[in-house]
């Protein structure tokens, strides 16, 4: 088997934010993984665990308190040139969560999208300029009448699908798609969804996809981290995930997605999860371990043990 080609590395970051002069929110907390071209890793975990966080300092929009953020082998956060800063975010871009807020009011459906054009100078021409706007609506799943049009005359899932032809226009490798279905409708997720999965097999992109939704995330992802208070507590594909949650988090997170059978959902017994369980000592040392191939658990020693034990093949 070819060794994957590691197109984002992400070593130690941290993003440390100062609340007052002694309340320290660490809201991402020495995490590092890595992302391979053509995969979409997908980040879960609960409303302020760090995952739209991280997705936000990978890209540079936080300079990071601390640890490196490598982009095909290059620092995101080091200091560049213009013409390097240019091509950094040529290729990558964002897709963010909320389709409302996210589009400019004031600014039609054609100046949204083609902004990047603009700014990379992609269009030869303003008739090649409409062109190219009008060939990525088409891509989303939309029409070229909606180009004159302003947000507020669309629905929800439209401005998405707006939000990702803005992503596109400049012709990306790595889309972060932070939380792109949690405002929307669950008839509309699956279809955004789907269009974002036609598109990386036609456009070989890679994803960081960020959600809450842990069935979602296992339809999308190829790989699953799994956060919690800033710390990435496990990572491993997305099929093994579900086979063989290690860590009692990930086991809480995974015993709350209700499933469509009612005998089922009569006897579903929720797991909960309290960090105290653990009883780390002062001097143990925690951290993300290997329990299986491609199967990483932030544990200590002793757990490190115990979850090898248990560890189904």
């Amino acid at each position: 088997m070819a060794e994957r080609e590691k197109l984002l590395e992400i070593k130690n970051l941290k993003q440390y934010f100062n609340q007052g002069t002694s309340n320290e929110v660490r809201a991402v907390d020495d995490i590092s993984f890595d992302v391979y071209r053509g995969e979409t890793l997908g980040i879960v975990g609960e409303s302020g665990c760090g995952k739209s966080t991280t997705g936000r300092t990978i890209i540079g929009l936080y300079d990071a308190t601390d640890g490196e953020v490598l982009y095909q082998g290059k620092d995101v956060h080091a200091k560049k040139s213009k013409a390097e800063t240019k091509q950094l975010h040529q290729s990558m871009q964002m897709i963010f969560q909320d389709p409302y807020a996210s589009l400019n009011p004031r600014m039609k459906v054609n100046e949204i999208i083609a902004e990047g054009i603009d700014i990379h100078g992609l269009a030869t021409s303003k008739k090649d300029r409409m062109e190219m706007v009008y060939s990525l609506l088409e891509t989303v799943g939309l029409n070229r009448d909606h180009a004159n049009r302003y947000p507020h005359e669309f629905s929800g899932g439209q401005r998405q699908r707006i939000g990702i032809a803005r992503a596109l226009a400049v012709n990306p490798e790595f889309i972060i798609a932070d939380e792109p279905i949690s405002a929307l409708d669950v008839s509309i997720q699956a279809q955004v969804v789907n269009l974002l999965k036609k598109l990386q097999k036609d456009k070989q992109l890679t994803y960081l996809f960020i959600a809450h939704d842990l069935s979602m995330v296992k339809y999308i992802s190829d790989r699953i981290g799994v956060m919690y208070f800033g710390k990435m507590i496990e990572l491993t594909t997305a099929d093994d995930l579900y086979r063989n949650p290690m860590h009692p988090y990930t086991q809480s997170l995974l015993s709350a997605i209700p499933l469509p059978d009612p005998n089922y959902e009569r006897t579903r017994k929720r797991k909960s999860y309290d960090p105290k369980q653990h009883n780390y000592g002062p001097d143990e040392e925690v951290k993300l371990r290997e329990v299986a191939p491609g199967h990483f658990v932030h544990c200590s020693e002793k757990e490190f043990e115990e979850y090898q034990k248990s560890y189904k093949n």
